[in-house]
Formats: C-alpha cells, sequence, structure tokens
C-alpha cells in the first residue's frame, strides 16, 4: 500500500475523532445519555464583573474532565477557586460522575488541587523546559 502523510481538512479532522470514538464506544458502552455534559460556573462579583471560573465537562464514562481553573490575581486567596470547583464536583456528582481528573503545571496550583484531595499519577517532567505538568484524579463518590 501506498500513502501519503498531510494535513487533514477540518472535515478529516472531525472524521478522525469520530472514528477514534466510535472504536471507543464499541469497546466500553457509554455510561451517559450525553457524551459530553459540560459542567462550568463562574463567580462573578456584585456588579456582575467576572472573578473566576472552572470549564469542566461529564465525559462518556461518567468521568468528571476539569480542563480550565482560572481566578482573577486580585481575587485569589478569597476561596474562589475553592467554590467553584465544589460547586462543579456537587454537580458532576448529581450526573452520576465518580471519579475527577485534571492537569496543572508546577508553576499553577498543584498544591491547591491537593488540599483539595487530588493526587498526581502522573508527571510529565521539563514540560514546558524547566517545569513539569501534573496529572491528577480524585474519587468522588467516597
Amino acid at each position: 500500500m501506498i500513502y501519503t502523510i498531510e494535513i487533514p481538512s477540518p472535515g478529516e479532522e472531525e472524521e478522525i475523532d469520530d472514528e477514534l470514538m466510535a472504536y471507543n464506544l464499541q469497546q466500553v458502552p457509554p455510561a451517559q445519555e450525553e457524551p459530553f455534559i459540560k459542567i462550568c460556573r463562574c463567580a462573578k462579583d456584585e456588579n456582575g464583573v467576572l472573578l473566576g471560573g472552572i470549564l469542566a465537562c461529564s465525559v462518556l464514562w461518567n468521568v468528571l474532565y476539569v480542563e480550565t481553573v482560572w481566578v482573577r490575581e486580585d481575587c485569589r486567596g478569597m476561596h474562589i477557586a475553592s467554590a467553584l470547583l465544589n460547586a462543579v464536583e456537587e454537580e458532576a456528582r448529581k450526573c452520576g460522575c465518580y471519579v475527577a481528573q485534571l492537569d496543572t503545571f508546577d508553576f499553577q496550583a498543584r498544591a491547591f488541587y491537593e488540599k483539595c484531595g487530588y493526587q498526581v499519577f502522573g508527571t510529565l517532567e521539563d514540560v514546558p523546559e524547566g517545569h513539569a505538568r501534573y496529572y491528577m484524579w480524585k474519587r468522588l463518590d467516597s
């Protein structure tokens, strides 16, 4: 077989993603009706100004994936991130999630996540150069 390596079109990117998803779901059927359920929250002050937010979703097999947690620098230390994370985890439990996962860099919030019950299960050293990326998880059903 002769083949070429190319940059996929947006349609081909979608096909690649869809084909892998179809394979995965043949191996392990989804545990939730919708494959991806957004569970995002934000914190605002009394004037509606954004103080911080969390972007997360319940993925396929009732796994909460926390993609982004951000709090304005002048609002850090006010427990906003804890409140956001607790709100998302509670909603995830209601959706049937039993485990959560996220990643963070050494210059971000590893200690914060550990205080919230997350544990490191993997480390990617020297990414970015001179730093580390930590992959973390937490049981939500215990």
